[in-house]
């Protein structure tokens, strides 16, 4: 049976990190898989996530299943988190469920858009992160991409991208980047998410939001200003919530999916589909990065000492987002204030796949092939070496 499997590609972001694993150079960087890093290079545990173990781990006394849709303190804890302390007003609509981390969310989302509407065409931007195209496809959608990105001026191509949505059929699904657009860092501004909802409600179409970099960019109100706008503009669409980034929970594998309803009678529907689909996938959510997640956020105090430390984090990504922009508009000649504009753990340098391979080979620089790079993947100590080197693969 099992000779008839072909080879799978390597994964282009999974194949950065393992080339530079292998690198034995003392002076090589990693720009490439998307986790944060901290002054050392290390990618921590927040103290409120370790204090929130310590108790959880001593105050436990089974671990017997919960139920497919998991934590129910976690659930709402982080809708809360991610729609605001009134859920916009429509608490009741929402079906809650958790997932393995953001992907399983992502998954859990699409495999409940082709129970109700099988083969729907789900629309994603161009660029968007690598995963979303497999994660939404294996599941029976149909996926396109509507414009995004002007790799040219570095910005938003808002108007076709307007003009896109527009020509769209109603009940289409249109996935967008709530905060911290990956792989780009480029976001919409309030006043084109106002009118990205406009067009959304008016031609009727699905808004699904993916949250990964909740308070990685701004802050947690502003990062999730996009989601709580658009509760306000349509009846029904999805959010799926990774705790990866901003929780450092990375392994851990916690997530959420929320779909809001056009009524609570509709919510409850919607959250016994969610609960058959996830006993169909994975049966039970994992639920141990779930229960510290709960934790931090019902606990006064540790969820402040998190709070701080996220801010911290955020503000260190800006911070390095500068350095770079800084260094390589003065080793290039070439105006980088861009980056600086950007916002979230990702940028998309104006590489081609050749430059790519050559900053790697030449200068021990390992980054994707498209030219994303992990901003919490600078440093203080690295980014004059790293702007130089770059200004030498793109001059050459």
């Amino acid at each position: 049976m099992f000779e008839t499997l072909t080879r799978v590609p390597v994964d282009p972001i999974l194949g950065v990190s393992a080339a530079f694993q292998k690198d034995t150079s003392e002076t090589k960087i990693d720009l490439g898989v998307g986790v944060y890093k901290d002054e050392a290079g290390k990618t921590p545990v927040p103290r409120a996530v370790k204090r929130a173990e310590q108790d959880l781990i001593a105050a436990q006394t089974s671990k017997t299943y919960l139920s497919p849709i998991g934590n129910p303190g976690f659930n709402l804890q982080v809708a809360e988190l991610t729609f605001g302390s009134d859920f916009g007003g429509r608490k009741a609509d929402l079906a809650l469920a958790q997932a393995p981390g953001g992907s399983g969310a992502l998954r859990l989302g699409a495999e409940l858009i082709n129970a109700a509407r099988p083969g729907s065409t789900v629309y994603v931007s161009d660029p968007t992160w690598a995963n979303h195209i497999p994660l939404l496809g294996s599941a029976g959608l149909k996926v396109e991409k509507y414009p995004y990105y002007d790799p040219i001026n570095n910005t938003v191509r808002f108007e076709p991208m307007l003009d896109a949505l527009e020509q769209l059929a109603a009940g289409s699904v249109i996935v967008l980047h709530a905060c911290c657009h990956n792989p780009t860092g480029q976001d919409l501004s309030p006043e084109q998410w106002a009118a990205v909802a406009d067009v959304l409600a008016r031609r009727r179409l699905l808004p699904f939001l993916d949250m990964a970099y909740q308070g990685l960019g701004e802050d947690l109100d502003r990062d999730a200003a996009s989601i709580r706008l658009m509760a306000k503009a349509v009846p029904e669409m999805l959010v799926a919530v990774s705790c990866s980034k901003n929780f450092g929970l990375y392994r851990e594998r916690t997530g959420l999916i929320a779909v809001l309803n056009a009524g609570h009678e509709a919510a409850s529907l919607a959250t016994g589909q969610l609960g058959r689909l996830a006993r169909t996938l994975w049966s039970m959510p994992p639920d141990h990065g779930a229960a510290v997640v709960d934790r931090v956020l019902s606990s006064p105090e540790l969820r402040q000492d998190w709070m701080t430390e996220l801010r911290h984090m955020a503000n260190r990504i800006n911070s390095l987002r500068t350095q770079l922009a800084d260094r390589l508009t003065a080793s290039t000649g070439r105006d980088f204030a861009w980056v600086k504009q950007q916002r979230g753990m990702f940028s998309r340098l104006p590489l081609s796949a050749e430059q790519v391979v050559a900053a790697r080979e030449q200068h021990h620089i390992y980054m994707a092939p498209d030219g994303r790079i992990n901003i919490a993947g600078v440093s203080p100590s690295n980014v004059e070496r790293l702007a130089e080197s770059l200004a030498m693969v793109m001059q050459g």
